[in-house]
């Protein structure tokens, strides 16, 4: 599976906590995060993950971007409710596209308790479908432009 990683400012050192914590399960699956987020959980842990800008200069946005492509498979975005964030329109298009194309979302420690759990447990193959399908329009636009 495709899991992002993304967290505010406030809200890091409880991503960093939450991801050591269950580092068996991510270490099995593709890891993606915004910037700093991502240099601090790899700082703390032995996972590998690819790092895009910080979400303020586009991290959020280039993240989406593979959401719209439904390429990817989960978020855990920890926020920050009670700060303001200069990028507030990139994350309300990142909930939204995550609800559009249906990519489970966690934005608190209780929601990614809850999906970590699933993952284990493989609920979440339903997303290979959702891969097997992706490839299939790819392979059908590649044969019409033959």
């Amino acid at each position: 599976m495709k899991i992002a990683f993304i967290a505010h400012d406030n809200k890091k050192d409880d991503i960093v906590r939450f991801v050591t914590a269950y580092e068996p399960v991510f270490i099995q699956h593709e890891l993606y995060s915004t910037g700093t987020t991502g240099k601090r959980i790899m700082a703390h842990t032995n996972l590998q993950i690819c790092r895009f800008k910080s979400g303020p200069l586009g991290g959020d946005q280039e993240i989406g971007s593979l959401i719209a492509k439904n390429l990817m498979d989960i978020v855990f975005f920890f926020r920050d409710p009670l700060t303001a964030q200069p990028h507030e329109p990139d994350i309300s298009a990142l909930i939204r596209l995550c609800d559009v194309y249906s990519i489970p979302l966690a934005t608190n420690m209780g929601t990614a308790e809850i999906l970590v759990h699933g993952i284990n447990r493989g609920d979440f193959h339903w997303r290979d479908i959702i891969h097997e399908k992706n490839l299939d329009t790819v392979k059908d636009n590649e044969w019409k432009k033959e």
